[in-house]
């Protein structure tokens, strides 16, 4: 009796407890006086008395009985135990007796409550997927099929890759696998796929399920669809963070966006600026056409407002016609920043000033614009905010439809270019501009041309070097009628030269700017200038640069190409400095290189740039192309250019830009007379 593990009681058929016998292990079991003395109903629950006494009736009519079970609550919790009940042979008919054995099932029942649960959350809205240790499912549970669209016969037997949307880099699951195996478990957010291919955001968890030796013996996978957690979160992110009409940031983004860039700014050095921008008389068309329209139009303005911007840059509605521009990282250089920051200004003053259709009807409207600048937190925000107000109503003080910088340094800067914008424009009109023209020389030292350059003798600035106004004129537009100037211009000269035995030979060269060039009518133009004036052809050469060509390299072939048709030559100004690609450079039907002079300028002292000049020589000429040398001043330069083969030489030594009649009196003497650097 000593080697049976159970519990042993002798019971009579009322359930009166009349011996106990417990194993050695004893302290597993209650003590003898727990039941002696007792009987069914008072020393158990109702519900394991009834258990008993059902097995002890099953017992006196068969003589045995399994399958019950019966527990005892302690103070450590509820215990169970399996009964089987025999009945005694040798007792009195008239008072049965039997013998019940107890064994403590408490670890199985355990185990069964714990399986239940897991069953039952397997079984719940929460999509479950187990698999091995080679992370093979096992099997899914009709939630995973509900969220996904993969059966059990799309899933068991292989890797949960197959809900891999491919927005994840695989570090990110290597990252999450190692998190598994050092914590236990993950928890996070991965965008999967359903079976249908759409991609949707999920919750998910995976944890490691090991045996009592520790050795990993499954994965237990969850996944929720988020997808309307995420939508709702979008929605009450748009109501905090958007202005409900337009859709741009509100005043709140606006100021978490500039506290991020004035950070920045404070790291890297650059210069920020914020643009606050009101419309014109926005009240009037409230007023006339009620605020629907008025509603309308700040939607298209806000629209064209996101069109003006630059990559990084932030757009925001503070609320009814007042908007403020944020441009971040513009240059470090104060001044610099000031026409990056006026740049767009002008952008914006034209878009907005575009007319718009409201409901079939055609408004127009025009923005007020101030501007102030920032470097990291030399202000703060309400600071750059009420400097920004300000400069915006010292633009409507000037009349509206301007800009107005409230930093002086920047406003200056802003004040001069507007004022040598307008000297350009009055300049063109009234022909203040002329013609220099700078010999182009052979080896042999005979001129065989030359290259036309603008000059602008300004009544009032003097001599403007050539710097200060042609990139202004190429950034406004104005490089178009200056340059037709100077295309028309030089095409009478070659005509009057045709007249003229000494002349007659002679080829000008025409710089053409990017804006001409990438003109639709660039062709025809050209060609119709040339049969007005009556010019050759064979003798006008456009110089065109190296970086202009890289846009577009069809439409440059096929307008280089139509312009050569008729006789008009071209050379690729200042070679070396841009972006020529061998690829598309034999494609272009060139005539010419042209050696930039700051190669050539250190020619004699500078291994690299003698180097650089000797290979664009050969590299010409495996071409077929003559190649001209620019900014040759001694004798030296033209020295080792000749020995390397060059074909023509422009600079100093043969003579300084000079008016047609310096250049047509050193044509017929061979002695130019000194003339300005210019």
């Amino acid at each position: 009796l000593d080697a049976i593990p159970d519990l042993i009681l002798e019971v009579s058929l009322d359930g009166t407890f009349h011996d106990y016998r417990a194993p050695r292990a004893a302290e597993r079991y209650p003590a003898a006086d727990f039941f002696l003395g007792h009987t069914a109903a008072t020393a158990l629950q109702a519900e394991a008395a009834f258990a008993l006494l059902t097995a002890l009736r099953q017992a006196s009519q068969s003589g045995h009985s399994d399958g019950q079970e019966i527990f005892i609550d302690e103070k450590g919790g509820r215990r169970w135990f399996d009964i089987s009940v025999s009945r005694k042979q040798d007792g009195p008919a008239n008072d049965l007796r039997f013998i019940v054995l107890a064994r403590d099932c408490s670890q199985r029942k355990q185990a069964e409550t714990e399986l239940r649960v897991v069953a039952k959350a397997f079984d719940s809205q929460l999509g479950m997927a187990i698999t091995d240790v080679d992370q093979l499912v096992l099997r899914i549970n009709q939630a995973f099929t509900d969220i996904t669209g993969f059966t059990e016969a799309d899933a068991l037997g292989k890797t949960l890759s197959f809900l891999n949307s491919e927005r994840h880099e695989a570090v990110f699951f290597d990252d999450m696998l190692s998190a598994v195996h050092s914590t236990g478990a993950w928890r996070g957010e991965i965008w999967n796929r359903r079976k249908s291919g759409q991609v949707f955001p999920s919750q998910c968890t995976m944890t490691a399920v090991r045996d009592d030796d520790g050795a990993l013996t499954h994965y237990i996978n969850s996944v929720t669809d988020i997808t309307q957690i995420k939508a709702t979160e979008e929605e009450i992110n748009k109501l905090a963070f958007y202005d409900p009409l337009t859709s741009l940031p509100n005043r709140r983004m606006l100021l978490d966006r500039l506290r991020q860039a004035m950070a920045e700014s404070n790291r890297s050095g650059g210069i920020g600026a914020l643009q606050f921008i009101d419309l014109d008389n926005f009240k009037t068309l409230n007023d006339t056409l009620g605020h629907d329209m008025g509603d309308l139009l700040l939607q298209q303005v806000g629209q064209r407002l996101r069109e003006c911007m630059r990559v990084g840059d932030t757009v925001a509605r503070l609320g009814g016609d007042e908007f403020v521009v944020m441009l971040k990282e513009l240059s470090p250089d104060v001044l610099n920043a000031a026409e990056q920051a006026e740049i767009v200004g002008e952008k914006i003053l034209t878009s907005i000033g575009l007319p718009y259709r409201l409901a079939g009807l055609e408004y127009q409207i025009t923005p007020s614009i101030g501007i102030t600048h920032f470097r990291g937190f030399d202000a703060t925000i309400d600071d750059l905010l009420k400097q920004a107000d300000l400069a915006m109503y010292q633009a409507k003080a000037m009349g509206r439809n301007s800009m107005q910088f409230f930093d002086p340094s920047m406003q200056s800067v802003v004040t001069a270019r507007v004022a040598l914008e307008a000297d350009i424009r009055q300049g063109i009109a009234k022909g203040q501009f002329v013609l220099y023209f700078q010999p182009q020389v052979r080896g042999d030292g005979s001129t065989n041309g030359a290259e036309v350059l603008v000059r602008w003798p300004h009544p009032v600035r003097g001599m403007v070097p050539p710097h200060e106004f042609i990139g202004l004129a190429e950034d406004t537009g104005l490089i178009l009628p200056l340059g037709n100037w100077v295309m028309e211009t030089a095409c009478h000269q070659l005509k009057l030269w045709a007249s003229n035995s000494k002349t007659e030979r002679l080829t000008l060269a025409v710089n053409v700017s990017a804006r001409q060039f990438r003109q639709q009518d660039f062709v025809s133009y050209v060609l119709d200038l040339i049969q007005y004036t009556g010019a050759n052809p064979q003798r006008l050469k456009l110089e065109l640069t190296e970086s202009m060509l890289v846009k577009d390299v069809e439409d440059t072939i096929a307008k280089m190409t139509a312009l050569k048709a008729q006789g008009i030559g071209f050379s690729l100004d200042d070679f070396g400095t841009g972006y020529s690609s061998l690829s598309y450079l034999k494609r272009l039907p060139l005539d010419q290189l042209k050696i930039d002079q700051s190669f050539v300028r250190d020619l004699m002292t500078d291994p690299n740039d003698a180097a650089i000049a000797k290979t664009v020589i050969t590299l010409g000429h495996s071409l077929g192309l003559n190649v001209i040398a620019e900014g040759v001043e001694t004798a030296e330069q033209r020295g080792f250019l000749a020995e390397q083969g060059c074909d023509a030489y422009q600079g100093y030594l043969f003579g300084r830009p000079m008016p047609i009649e310096e250049l047509e009196r050193l044509l017929s003497t061979g002695a130019p007379r000194s003339h300005s650097l210019m």
